[in-house]
């Protein structure tokens, strides 16, 4: 990707043009008088978005109304969809056809890719959310969140990355600033006090912002529609990823001394029925909970489709938890 760094002060130009516009308010930003937090990154995917999503979820669906709203990446609808018991992951995209597969009778689920209608077309809704999460909306600069969580992931900080296209930046690291929590994502469980003060050091951030560590837990159990499995009884499985860096759960698989084999497709690949056919020929398929979404519909894999899930744990975890919720409930 070296060869593409003649062409990073062209993506550079056109996206600070851009982000200058917004801030001379040259383009219009629109905020709101509720609790809006928006998760989001500065690279392009893989940093654990969705994970961080449903951290928030768990933590507000209690205490408060909820909707979460997406764009529907690779959906096959447009406009404003609120997800119901008629929706899939081609009508509203995989991971927030996973938000309302797990959180149907709990919050509200919607994807438009103009965020600013989306809101108000949520808060029209009959059961209006008090709380709204935009998921991927760091750039979608027509919304000012009241909060904004960017994640960076632990083996690729965003201060050592580049722009788009030789590196993986969406935007300039200046873009950082607009950030009030920076979590380091994909930590090692065992990271010590002293590694997470030389990455806060690496990423200075700024005297209002909060540096936050997470790390992935997985489950010991594999799920389906059906059943579920002891991971420490599978001796043998075929392992098919469509997400953008499968390495991590990879990597945790290989500690396990599990035997499988790694079938490695783009991010949000959309399952043929070539692509099937294959996958027919394993006995066991253990995939992401997002890769899930989109091949459960193939009734072919039924007996033989598994996930395992996985959840988000913060370092420092009651801070966090008390920020948003101060948050919260400054802005109700």
């Amino acid at each position: 990707r070296k060869l593409f760094f003649p062409f990073v002060p062209v993506y550079y130009a056109v996206t600070w043009v851009r982000n200058k516009c917004y801030d001379f308010g040259f383009k219009k930003s629109v905020s709101f008088d509720f609790p809006v937090i928006c998760v989001g990154n500065l690279s392009v995917g893989g940093t654990g978005k969705t994970p961080m999503i449903e951290y928030l979820i768990e933590l507000l669906k209690e205490d408060y109304k909820l909707a979460t709203l997406s764009r529907g990446y690779k959906r096959k609808s447009e406009g404003f969809q609120l997800a119901n018991n008629k929706s899939s992951a081609e009508s509203i995209g995989d991971e927030p056809f996973q938000f309302y597969s797990k959180y149907k009778n709990e919050i509200q689920v919607a994807v438009d890719t103009n965020r600013a209608d989306g809101i108000n077309l949520l808060k029209s809704t009959e059961n209006a959310p008090e709380v709204i999460l935009l998921d991927d909306a760091f750039q979608h600069r027509k919304v000012k969140a009241g909060f904004n969580i960017l994640l960076t992931t632990y083996d690729n900080l965003y201060v050592n990355d580049f722009l788009l296209p030789a590196g993986d930046l969406r935007e300039s690291k200046n873009g950082a600033k607009r950030a009030d929590f920076i979590i380091v994502t994909k930590c090692p469980l065992e990271l010590n006090e002293e590694e997470r003060d030389e990455l806060v050091s690496k990423i200075k951030p700024l005297n209002h912002q909060h540096v936050f560590f997470s790390s992935i837990n997985y489950a010991d159990v594999v799920k389906s529609s059906c059943e579920n499995k002891n991971l420490a009884d599978i001796t043998d499985f075929t392992l098919v990823t469509g997400i953008a860096n499968a390495n991590p759960l990879v990597e945790y698989l290989r500690t396990r001394n599990l035997k499988f084999e790694h079938l490695n497709f783009q991010d949000h690949h959309n399952f043929t029925l070539k692509d099937v056919e294959q996958l027919c020929k394993n006995n066991l398929i253990i995939t992401t909970e997002k890769d899930f979404m989109r091949l459960q519909k193939f009734e072919a894999l039924k007996e033989k489709l598994f996930y395992l899930p996985i959840h988000v744990k913060i370092v420092n975890s009651e801070r966090f938890n008390d920020l948003i919720k101060n948050f919260v409930n400054t802005k109700m």
